[in-house]
């Protein structure tokens, strides 16, 4: 992501000042306007709080970390900061997004059919369930009359108890990213999926997230970066 994020950034006249995989260097950090974070979970944390203790805006890509996540927005605001977190920065998993919540509260009421959420991830993605796939299912918990929590399963047919949504992970070579929000009853299926075929959909909003902070001060999300798509 890293490499996709600054061949775009170079390719529409922005300047990579510093980038780095090891423990952040805050001098040469101080040289950028706004720093983009697609690291590791274990890391994600201390980069963002080191941004923020800089006086650099963030966004952050990263997932597996959201145990922290309010930590980071406590040190925003406290700091007076500007940071951005988004489990998909793909304009078209956000308008995907979008599409999940509709249908949630279509299907809110209808008992009869059986949810189900599928990921599929390339090998070398560590955390299981997807960012994404969680952000599914929250937000479906957030318009539903009896579903509570997610869990993740080894075995789509899984059976779990009714107010739980079950999240299948499967890890395949090569894989840019493939989502799929299932309902199913025994007399049929309706299903929406979304499938990327390159990172360049994830690094193009990153950049958009990235002119859309550096100026601004507090928490933001993709909804309101592309408030005028969606």
């Amino acid at each position: 992501m890293g490499k996709t994020i600054e061949k775009l950034a170079l390719e529409s006249g922005d300047e990579i000042v510093y980038k780095t995989s090891q423990k952040i260097d805050p001098t040469a950090l101080k040289k950028a306007e706004v720093a983009i974070d697609f690291s590791i979970a274990e890391a994600a944390f201390e980069n963002i709080s080191t941004c923020l203790k800089n006086g650099i805006p963030v966004v952050s890509g990263t997932t597996g970390w959201l145990e922290d996540y309010q930590k980071a927005v406590e040190l925003c605001k406290k700091l007076n900061g500007s940071f951005l977190y988004a489990s998909n920065f793909s304009v078209g998993v956000n308008l995907f997004f979008e599409l999940n919540r509709k249908l949630a509260k279509m299907m809110k009421n209808q008992k009869d059919y059986h949810l189900h959420i599928e990921e599929i991830h390339h090998t070398k993605k560590r955390d299981a369930p997807s960012g994404t796939a969680i952000s599914l299912a929250e937000d479906i918990v957030k318009e539903s009359n009896h579903k509570t929590d997610w869990q993740l399963v080894g075995d789509k047919n899984e059976t779990l108890p009714e107010y739980s949504i079950p999240i299948s992970a499967e890890r395949l070579k090569d894989v840019k990213g493939t989502h799929i929000v299932e309902y199913k009853s025994d007399i049929d299926a309706i299903e929406i999926k979304h499938t990327a075929f390159s990172r360049e959909g994830f690094a193009k909003g990153a950049l958009l997230g990235a002119k859309f902070i550096y100026d601004k001060k507090g928490i933001f999300n993709m909804k309101e970066v592309l408030k005028n798509l969606i």
